[in-house]
């Protein structure tokens, strides 16, 4: 047998594995996605079969495999400012939403961005705060979660390649960015000031949600689209119970909540309120 070789009886393990670990769907049409994805894991760990793979990570001595292995699987497509339609409708928002208290107990914003991958959506909302609200920003908190380990470090860096900053118009990014010299010379790093409104952190979806995640806003958006319904279900009531009364959920543009059990309110496609408009 080679590392090429996954039979469906090894898919069909890792993919229950994966699903009840994280709520990833991964149907038939992934098996290639995950034989390529795995076919280096067990390279690197000289595993002679995905079988051999399965069984270490189930193990106490293979937690840290396992985590590298669903970091593998997540599918993580990101850039700044995706989907500006929703950046429009937060600013029209936002100063209805924004508290008079500032601080860290009492932010006069607080959003989860639940899904961040590498960082451009939760540093996007911070720059979208910092221009509405300019030197009031600072009172903003934006919590940024993720179940990959690895576009978390990526995130927590804050530096960025020229072609993932290229959508940002040149005011913004000369106000929001150090460009970077010598060796560094074609990077972007997000300024310090920016970065202090983000708090990354590793959370897996399929968690109670603590009672610090309690916030003013939800974007979660194109990541429901790996769960199935039942997943989809919990997800959004979760989301429903983070929510101050008032409160947005935004989603990807390709997903919705039709077809699901929930108490939100229909606002336009894919933004929901809790609580009438």
């Amino acid at each position: 047998m080679t590392y090429s070789d996954l039979r469906d009886k090894e898919f069909e393990k890792i993919s229950r594995l994966v699903y009840d670990l994280c709520g990833i769907n991964l149907h038939d049409g992934k098996k290639e996605l995950v034989r390529a994805r795995l076919g280096k894991r067990l390279r690197e760990g000289d595993f002679k079969s995905f079988t051999e793979y399965f069984h270490y990570v189930t193990t106490p001595e293979g937690s840290d495999e396992l985590i590298a292995m669903i970091d593998s699987l997540s599918t993580n497509l990101t850039y700044f400012f995706r989907e500006e339609r929703h950046f429009q409708k937060l600013r029209s928002i936002l100063p209805q939403i924004a508290r008079s208290g500032t601080g860290p107990s009492t932010p006069r914003v607080k959003i989860w961005c639940a899904g961040c991958s590498t960082g451009e959506e939760p540093y996007s909302l911070a720059i979208a705060i910092k221009e509405l609200l300019g030197d009031d920003g600072a009172g903003a908190k934006i919590i940024a979660t993720d179940i990959s380990t690895r576009v978390l470090k990526t995130a927590m860096r804050g530096i960025y390649p020229e072609e993932k900053i290229a959508k940002i118009p040149k005011d913004i990014l000369r106000r929001h960015f150090q460009y970077g010299t010598g060796a560094s010379a074609g990077l972007y790093r997000v300024k310090p000031e920016l970065r202090r409104l983000v708090d990354f952190r590793r959370f897996n979806l399929m968690d109670r949600p603590p009672a610090e995640f309690h916030c003013d806003i939800v974007f979660c958006r194109n990541v429901m689209i790996y769960f199935d319904k039942a997943t989809q279900n919990g997800l959004v009531q979760r989301f429903f119970d983070c929510l101050e009364k008032g409160g947005y959920l935004f989603v990807g543009h390709s997903e919705s909540l039709t077809g699901l059990k929930h108490g939100f309110t229909y606002i336009e496609p894919s933004i929901y309120r809790k609580g009438g408009r």
